[in-house]
This record gives structure tokens, C-alpha cells and sequence, in this order.
């Protein structure tokens, strides 16, 4: 093994001591260095033209790149080398295999390299590539999909054209794994509606499908993010079933697992929102045309480790690769797990709608569109509607109703009744009021059971108290009663109209001045 280097200084003595006359071994005791080292830089010296005294001016950095000039590598090796970015390129391919790549290699160059040294080469070609182009993205397999960080000191800001106020918009990025071709648009939030759009939208844009999509853990997405099994918000996983794809969550704190989304938002910050910061937009429909110009030139530029553009490489390694669109696009739809009551109601967005009324009480999944509400169990439709305002009223199909009011779970309209009536005159007076009010009985079955369960609460004579004050005053509801009974109103009796004023005082006016 060399060793050390000596300084500049000290090669400087040796030329100049043996410009003297000095032996070899004069000067290694003179400057306490080896003889063999002395008898090198000497001939290093000679081998460079120089000899003392050294050309003035000559700084120690130019002698050092005199005596000691960089190897002069020569290659024997005549073999054909190949062309590794291609080699690259074709090992995104499914089922494209470096032994693959060796035997055509091979088969044009019959005296070209062997099998592991090609290998060899390949993999010493391939670490001089960035971190994030080591990973190996098989066409059409990965779209990687999360937002951009602080949109805002981008320039993703929208001003109302009426208020001036200045609105943040959130930037989508999606990317392929194998092409790194690129989709970003802007929307006003992260909420599940706008992150389900996204994804239709970049499908659309790439005019197909992925095998899988790899969002982070975010929370429109990721329900319970979770190393193993983790759960997927439910209208998110029924998108991906539309387009057949599957969706894969980044692992929690793993960065390398979406690295190829993460330097895409970090592209897509640099070549689109930094070039729009200084731009003002009145509209998110103009701002998203905007970035749509400068997504165009980006997926358009060539990139320097490749050598082509990421549409070229999406043209040749993604496309062919993409699952087909389907026919229909996907309808929003959100998924919402309901209860059903005892009168075989489910609400959804302060309606309620009707199921067969053997699951009352069951737990059902309603899948809520803005036209529909169809409501499932155990994975079969049971219920159909047309979606109606929340207006706390009820939507019921005749088919749906028992035959003569049958029991639910043991309430019936006489059980309701007689509870009723043995609470007192009252509670049977608005029991009855509350059932002949509603277009089928079972529908105010909800809001008398939630009455007579008041008098576990307050008693019984402060339920009958308080019914006798909301039939004065034409309160039918079970959030009236409530209401009575937490103010103590059922303790004070309604002022009568013969009774005089509450305040005896001259400057008020009686009755008798209107007469």
C-alpha cells in the first residue's frame, strides 16, 4: 500500500539538496525520509523536465500535478460494451430479466461479455444513478399519488373576484412508477369527494389504468394506517374497484416507499407552482389551465440520465402496459354504516329512508350518490331510493312495511299505547297526536319510544307534567318534550290568557286599554 504523500516542502529539499551534490542517503538522513522515497521524487523530477532551481512562479499545486499526473487508464478489454440505458429501460418491461437481456446481448455478440460480469457492469452502472432511479418500477404497475406541501408559497392561490379574499388550493401529484410520467392539478381541498376526483381525472389523463395505486396514509384515503392490514376508507376502495385497480398505502414512516411521488412533488413545485407564484387567478378553472400548459412541457422534457422525455417513456413502457378505461366513468358514491330503527328506517343526511322491515335494528351500509340511496347487507341491495332533502321526514316503500304493523323487536303500535295511557291521560294524548300525524304509524314509532323512555329519566308524573304542557303549546316532537323537561318547564304552567300581567306597573298597559 503507497504511503503518505509527502508535502511540497519537503520534495522541494530533495530536488534542491541533490542539485548539491548530496547522496541519496545524505538526504534521506538530512530530511528523515527513506532512500527509496528520496530515489522516487528524483526520478518523478527528471521524468518531468525538472531540475532545480525549480521555474519561478511554480505554486505547489502545479508541481504536485507535475510529479504526480493522474493514471492514464487503458482499457484491453475490446469487448462490445452495451448499452446500458436501454438495458434499463427494457428491464421495466414485465417480465424483462437481466439473464434475458444477457442472451440477446449474446446472441449479437457472440465474444461479448459472460453472464456475470455483465451482470457485474450492470450493476456497477446502475449505483452510479440517483437513489430514487435504483428502484425497480415495472411498467404499468405503480401509480404513486399524493399532494403537494405548502401550496401557497407556490403561488397555488386563487383570488375571489368579488371579495379580493385570497383562497389556498391544494395540489394534487400523481406519477408512474416506470415513466415518471406526471399528472398535478388544483383543488380547493383534501376532503374525500375532491381526492376521489383526482384519481378519476389522472386515469383520464392517462388515458388507463394501473395495476396498483400508492397513496400515503391521508386520511380521506386511509381509514387506519397500519404496517400489515391497513383499512381502506370504503368509497375509496369501491373507486378502485370501478377501474380494477388495487390500492397499496405507502408504509407508515417508510419515505422510500412513495420516493418516486415524493422528487414528483418536488418537480412539480420547481417547474409549475414556482412559475406560476407571481401569476393571479380568478378561478380554479383558470389556475388548473395554467398548470395544465406547464404539465404539457414538463412531461415533455428530456431528462439527463435517459436520455428521453417522460411521455416518450410512457408512449413506449406505460401505455402498452395500462389497463383499459372503463366504459362508464366512476359516480361518486360515499359509504355510510347505518343502524336500522325499530320503524325499518335508516337516516342518511337528516332523511329517512325505508328497508325491508325484517332488519330492524340490523346494521346495514348505505351508499349515498347525489341521486341515489341504495342501502346494503351483507353485501346484497335490500333498498333503492331516490335521493330527498334532509328534511327529517321519511321515504318508505310499501313493500317494506309488515303486514298489519307485525312486532319489531317487541314493539308494537298497542304496546306503544298502552304504555302510554298507563302513564297517564297526557302521554296517551300526544302518543296519539304523534302517531295520527305521520303518513304510515311505524313512523313516529322513533320518536314515541324516545318519549316514554323520558319517564326513566324524570320519572313518570313529570313526563305526564311536561306532555300536558307541550299539547298547550302544539310541541309533537321528542326534542320538544326533552327540551321541556331539561328547562323545568313542565314545573310552571302556561300564564293563562284572563291572567293579568306579569309586571303590575302604571307605565304598562292592561287589557282593558285595548278595548
Amino acid at each position: 500500500m503507497p504511503g503518505e504523500r509527502l508535502p511540497m516542502r519537503k520534495i522541494r529539499d530533495v530536488l534542491r539538496l541533490h542539485a548539491g551534490k548530496l547522496s541519496k542517503r545524505r538526504i534521506a538522513v538530512s530530511l528523515s525520509l527513506g532512500r527509496t522515497a528520496v530515489g522516487d521524487h528524483i526520478k518523478r523530477a527528471t521524468r518531468a523536465g525538472l531540475g532545480w532551481p525549480l521555474p519561478e512562479g511554480l505554486s505547489d499545486e502545479a508541481l504536485e500535478r507535475l510529479l504526480f499526473p493522474p493514471p492514464v487508464a487503458i482499457s484491453r478489454d475490446r469487448r462490445p460494451a452495451p448499452d446500458w440505458p436501454v438495458l434499463h429501460l427494457e428491464l421495466k418491461r414485465p417480465g424483462v430479466t437481466l439473464s434475458l437481456l444477457w442472451e440477446e446481448y449474446r446472441a449479437v455478440h457472440p465474444d461479448g461479455y459472460g453472464h456475470s460480469r455483465f451482470c457485474d457492469l450492470y450493476r456497477a452502472w446502475k449505483g452510479k444513478l440517483k437513489p430514487t432511479m435504483r428502484q425497480a418500477h415495472v411498467a404499468g404497475e405503480k401509480l404513486f399519488v399524493d399532494y403537494a406541501g405548502a401550496p401557497g408559497s407556490f403561488g397555488a392561490e386563487v383570488v375571489d373576484p368579488l371579495t379580493g379574499e385570497i383562497h389556498q388550493a391544494q395540489v394534487f401529484v400523481a406519477t408512474l412508477g416506470a415513466s415518471s410520467m406526471s399528472y398535478a392539478e388544483a383543488t380547493w381541498t383534501q376532503s374525500l369527494p375532491d381526492w376521489i376526483a383526482s384519481h378519476c381525472r389522472a386515469f383520464a389523463y392517462l388515458g388507463g389504468v394501473p395495476a396498483q395505486v400508492v397513496p400515503d396514509n391521508l386520511k380521506s384515503g386511509v381509514i387506519k394506517a397500519c404496517l400489515y392490514d391497513p383499512e381502506i376508507n370504503r368509497t375509496y376502495a369501491d373507486m378502485a374497484a370501478h377501474y380494477g385497480t388495487a390500492i397499496v398505502p405507502a408504509r407508515p414512516r417508510k419515505p422510500r416507499d412513495k420516493a418516486k411521488v415524493e422528487v414528483a412533488v418536488q418537480v412539480v413545485e420547481r417547474w409549475i407552482l414556482a412559475r406560476l407564484r407571481n401569476r393571479r387567478f380568478f378561478s380554479l378553472a383558470e389556475l388548473n389551465q395554467a398548470m395544465a400548459e406547464l404539465l404539457e412541457d414538463l412531461n415533455g422534457r428530456v431528462t439527463r440520465h435517459l436520455g428521453a422525455s417522460r411521455r416518450q417513456l410512457f408512449e413506449d413502457l406505460d401505455r402498452p402496459a395500462l389497463k383499459s378505461l372503463p366504459t362508464e366513468p366512476y359516480e361518486y358514491a360515499e359509504w355510510k354504516q347505518r343502524k336500522a330503527g325499530l320503524d325499518y328506517h335508516v337516516e342518511v343526511a337528516k332523511h329517512y329512508y325505508s328497508v325491508p322491515h325484517a332488519l330492524a335494528q340490523e346494521k346495514l351500509w348505505a351508499r349515498i350518490t347525489d341521486r341515489t340511496v341504495e342501502v346494503f347487507h351483507k353485501g346484497k341491495r335490500v333498498a333503492a331510493h331516490l335521493r330527498a332533502s334532509g328534511n327529517r321526514r321519511h321515504t318508505t316503500t310499501p313493500e317494506h312495511m309488515p303486514s298489519s304493523h307485525r312486532r319489531h323487536a317487541g314493539w308494537t303500535h298497542e304496546r306503544i299505547t298502552n304504555q302510554a295511557s298507563a302513564t297517564g291521560p297526557n302521554t296517551a294524548a300526544l302518543i296519539g297526536v304523534i302517531l295520527k300525524s305521520r303518513p304510515h304509524p311505524e313512523q313516529g314509532f322513533r320518536s314515541c319510544i324516545g318519549i316514554l323512555r323520558l319517564a326513566k329519566t324524570h320519572g313518570a308524573d313529570r313526563l305526564e307534567a311536561a306532555c300536558e304542557r307541550a299539547l298547550e303549546i302544539g310541541a309533537y316532537s321528542y326534542s320538544s318534550l326533552n327540551s321541556i323537561l331539561k328547562n323545568n318547564l313542565d314545573r310552571r304552567k302556561p300564564r293563562q290568557a284572563t291572567d293579568g300581567p306579569a309586571i303590575d306597573h302604571p307605565n304598562i298597559r292592561g287589557s282593558g286599554y285595548f278595548h
